[in-house]
């Protein structure tokens, strides 16, 4: 099974007010297990970048203007991602964007029901914790220091890990097996050996036994 985690940067919160994607970061999956296989790109938005969102992930204006536009890598971004499984941390948001840009080439939306939102999936397993990426990744443990500011590629690689620790852990089913492994087979029952049992006949038995067939006519239990 094949999954595309996903991450994207961009101008500001709301694709409907004219803000546009300036980075897209993607992480592919094998049977929830990382391939090392990527997708990465910055994207010029054509437009400026609130100040906001500058604060959050670093991109300028200026520094995005030496990429190309949106129409220049959604081929290659299409074809990366294909018609698999997105995993996306708040997907509503991104795939609004992703959409958006999308529409605005005259393509077709990626529908909602091929994605796998993990905001939504840590709500439901932690009710009333915080459940951004950053709380996620001290809650399991992983490693975010070098996340100074938003990256999509970065937080893409972070949500992978997010996601398989969502899921069961890296190697799902490896803690039941483990459990099971721990279970000792039952020692094997030590036995002694008996006595061999004797069944013969007491002389005062055998009497008592002949007394009762002279009594039948014809027995067929007399020894000869």
């Amino acid at each position: 099974m094949r999954e595309i985690v996903l991450d994207t940067e961009t101008t500001g919160l709301d694709p409907l007010s004219g803000h546009r994607i300036i980075e897209i970061g993607a992480q592919e999956l094998l049977n929830h297990v990382p391939t090392g296989n990527s997708f990465h790109c910055y994207i010029d938005p054509q437009r400026d970048v609130d100040q906001g969102a500058f604060e959050v992930h670093g991109l300028s204006r200026e520094f995005l203007s030496d990429f190309t536009p949106f129409s220049g890598i959604v081929d290659s971004f299409l074809e990366f991602i294909g018609k698999d499984r997105l995993i996306i941390h708040n997907a509503r948001f991104d795939m609004g964007f992703i959409n958006m840009e999308l529409n605005r080439l005259g393509r077709d939306d990626i529908p909602m029901d091929g994605v796998v939102d993990t905001l939504q999936m840590a709500r439901r397993r932690f009710p009333g914790a915080q459940a951004s990426l950053d709380a996620l990744c001290r809650r399991f443990e992983i490693d975010n220091s070098h996340r100074d500011l938003h990256g999509a590629l970065v937080d893409a690689d972070l949500l992978a890990s997010v996601y398989l620790e969502l899921i069961g852990g890296r190697q799902p089913g490896l803690e039941l097996a483990e459990k099971a492994g721990s279970i000792q087979a039952p020692a094997p029952r030590q036995t002694t050996s008996r006595e061999e049992r004797k069944f013969t006949a007491s002389p005062e038995e055998r009497a008592a036994h002949g007394q009762l067939l002279d009594q039948l006519t014809d027995p067929i239990w007399r020894d000869d």
